[in-house]
């Protein structure tokens, strides 16, 4: 026989199923559509539209907000205290669409609003931060580390400590943050200058209410916990507001979470602060004001190219001209730059915001990736007819953009003609300035350098390099003990000339791409970054681990 508790389960069960036929059967009385809760998404920012007392008293509540379209649940519209808070909503320009709901749906709607606060604006869509970022209090793993693990501080609301890992990550430069659950428990990361460091073990009870709390602040849906949600928020400073682009993915043991930085401080960079060679700089310049024709930027994602492009738009950007961008998504916002975002669900795509953008009759446009083929074709064929355009393609080199584009299905007779410049980079983690110390150089080394040095095109301004002094991390607190701080960027640039023209006709391939360009003076990234070794910005390791063993 079933015991006490399975007859529990059982009556209440068939209890709710009893409310749900008879909520079936009002709405088809009342001419209105039922409704079932258990899958319906309940936005909390729709909630604040009637307050909890009146939502409990007319048994209506707000569940969907679109404009001014609403979507409203009732156990029964016919009530008169209903249809005086439906009158109300109607008086202020909303359209009122009601759905029947049983007792019981209507209850699960009515706790989403223990997740509103005294102000609907504190938790969706930003976050104040209500003390400056202390430099003092969270600038260093260890300390962050310390201050959640206080006694008196794992009794804190989600709220408060949320905003603790928001401040300490923006202390550190830290680039995203990281909630990943296990079995037992759930551990936060950061991302700093490339590299994921562990930082603290969350309660394995606590923390759905800290997802809660990151999905209400980037207005996502609750109830959805078996799909991939993205969304983003706001941090409110003092000086600036900083967005956070939020991504919400199921796992095994739980939603992992994923939130990136996105501070404007990033990006708010000169050509000057980008840490390009001065021989260099003077190709970019050139081709930068030249007044048609195509930049690409290729690398993997993450190696700083959005950084250096929106470099590029600052240092062209005058009251004369109109630039104009279409990006997925939009992730910094720019003065005086018209930018639009792509969206795949509205069938906006970087074609369709191309054709659109070519209406606008802009001087300057920045795609944010050519992926396909018709974005491509639009692209060349805007630098081909007077405008000057930015993008990027994934490729793995500057020459590997030519056989990416051919591949994408561009007429080999369009690259050359509408190509200017192809830049490859990557970074690489910059020397700590406070504890990097000098290291000996064996004579092999020096041999090595010397030959590398002699065998670089005349541009580069060799008596920069004279002194060669290598250095090595060492670890501090301003480092976090690791021995970098920050990270530099490593180039290779493509200028297109008419031989380079004529071997892309010929559809040669990146090998003999690349061997020409070598021989017309190009220098690779991985030079690049020998010669940032020889300058005490980085390391061998460093140099090694992104463009592989050194070719002296």
């Amino acid at each position: 026989m079933p015991d006490k508790k399975e007859l529990e389960d059982k009556l209440a069960q068939l209890r709710k199923e009893g409310e749900e036929r008879a909520a079936k059967k009002l709405a088809v009385k009342l001419n209105l559509k039922y409704l079932s809760l258990t899958t319906t998404p309940i936005s909390v920012e729709a909630l604040t539209l009637i307050p909890q007392e009146v939502a409990q008293k007319a048994q209506i509540a707000v569940i969907e907000k679109k404009v001014k379209k609403l979507a409203a649940v009732s156990t029964n519209p016919q009530n008169e205290e209903t249809k005086k808070v439906i009158k109300d909503l109607e008086s202020r320009g909303m359209e009122v669409s009601v759905f029947v709901v049983s007792p019981s749906g209507f209850e699960y709607v009515l706790s989403y609003y223990k997740f509103i606060g005294k102000k609907a604006e504190e938790i969706t869509g930003k976050v104040k931060i209500k003390k400056a970022v202390s430099a003092e209090e969270f600038n260093t793993l260890e300390k962050i580390k310390t201050v959640l693990g206080q006694q008196e501080f794992l009794g804190s609301n989600a709220g408060d400590i949320l905003e603790v890992i928001l401040d300490s990550a923006m202390a550190t430069r830290a680039s995203d943050i990281h909630f990943e659950p296990s079995e037992i428990d759930a551990k936060l990361r950061l991302r700093i200058d490339g590299i994921l460091h562990d930082v603290f073990i969350i309660a394995k009870s606590f923390y759905p209410f800290l997802v809660s709390r990151v999905k209400l602040l980037s207005n996502l849906k609750l109830n959805i916990t078996d799909e991939s949600q993205d969304g983003r928020f706001t941090i409110k400073f003092a000086k600036k507001d900083v967005e956070v682009r939020v991504a919400v993915a199921p796992a095994q043991f739980g939603e992992v979470i994923v939130m990136r930085i996105l501070d404007p401080d990033a990006i708010n960079l000169n050509l000057s602060d980008l840490g390009i060679r001065e021989d260099d700089l003077e190709i970019i310049m050139s081709q930068l004001k030249r007044p048609n024709g195509l930049v690409l930027n290729t690398g993997p994602t993450g190696s700083g190219k959005t950084t250096t492009l929106y470099a590029f738009l600052k240092n062209v950007a005058n009251s004369e001209i109109k630039i104009i961008t279409v990006e997925d998504p939009i992730e910094y916002h720019l003065e005086n730059i018209q930018q639009t975002q792509v969206d795949e669900e509205a069938g906006y795509t970087f074609a369709d915001g191309l054709k659109s953008i070519m209406r606008q009759d802009p001087d300057i446009i920045l795609i944010g990736e050519i992926r396909d083929k018709e974005t491509a074709e639009i692209g060349i064929q805007a630098a081909l007819t007077g405008h000057l355009v930015f993008s990027t393609v994934h490729a793995n080199s500057s020459t590997g953009a030519i056989p990416r584009l051919l591949d994408l299905g561009v007429k080999v007779v369009s690259i050359g003609p509408a190509l200017n410049l192809v830049i490859a980079q990557r970074l690489v983690r910059r020397l700590c300035k406070n504890c990097k110390i000098p290291t000996p150089v064996n004579d092999d080394i020096k041999n090595k350098i010397q030959k590398f040095l002699g065998n670089l095109p005349a541009r580069v301004k060799k008596e920069t390099y004279k002194e060669i002094k290598f250095f090595e991390p060492k670890g501090c607190e301003v480092c976090n003990n690791t021995g970098y701080k920050g990270r530099v960027a490593i180039y290779e640039l493509l200028a297109m000339e008419p031989e380079i023209e004529e071997l892309i006709l010929k559809q040669a391939g990146e090998t003999a791409l690349h061997k020409y360009a070598i021989e017309r003076g190009m220098t690779t990234m991985q030079q690049d970054g020998i010669l940032k070794i020889i300058n005490g910005l980085t390391t061998i390791e460093e140099i090694e681990s992104t463009t592989g063993p050194l070719e002296w």
